[in-house]
């Protein structure tokens, strides 16, 4: 698009940076868009996710008490469990939905800190989730460069305000 055309589609310049995110308009809209097929089946993404979470870092379930020994087949079931991926499913929507409101997401992401930092999850854990992911997305999405790049960026954003939390000394 031309100049002033595209200044107009996008609200703005679409490749300035936001200085509290670092994401541009344009990476912000690959993030939503690609995130649009996810959270329209979300129990069920996030079903997988977490097999697969458990599955590549298994000593992860003992943060779940509710599945301590409750075998893969079984997690469906589970009403806490469930519970737990909407929760997730949930959390990551308004992380993504409100990405053009940063400072709204980083207050939210202290929150995840926070609770997190309660139950002593460390940044390692998230490292392996994060890990997790990206091999789920790049499997099922089949996203080009520039998403994942963009989805990176959205990321190192969400973990570093979580990181920020999880290892402060302050009690909130």
């Amino acid at each position: 698009m031309g100049g002033w055309l595209s200044y107009l589609w996008w609200g703005g310049d679409p490749d300035l940076r936001n200085p509290l995110s670092g994401l541009t308009r344009r990476e912000v809209y690959a993030v939503q868009k690609s995130w649009a097929p996810v959270y329209a089946d979300a129990a069920n993404t996030g079903t997988e996710l977490l097999k697969r979470f458990f599955r590549a870092y298994p000593d992860a379930k003992d943060f779940f008490k509710m599945l301590k020994n409750v075998p893969e087949e079984e997690f469906s079931g589970n009403i806490q469990f469930k519970a737990h991926v909407i929760n997730l499913m949930s959390a990551l929507n308004l992380a993504v939905v409100n990405l053009n409101q940063p400072e709204i997401v980083a207050a939210l992401m202290v929150k995840i800190g926070d609770s997190h930092k309660k139950r002593q999850i460390k940044e390692k854990n998230f490292h392996d989730l994060k890990e997790v992911i990206v091999k789920m997305f790049i499997e099922v999405l089949k996203l080009d460069n520039s998403t994942l790049g963009a989805w990176a960026k959205a990321v190192d954003f969400w973990y570093k305000n979580i990181f920020n939390s999880l290892n402060s000394t302050e009690v909130r």
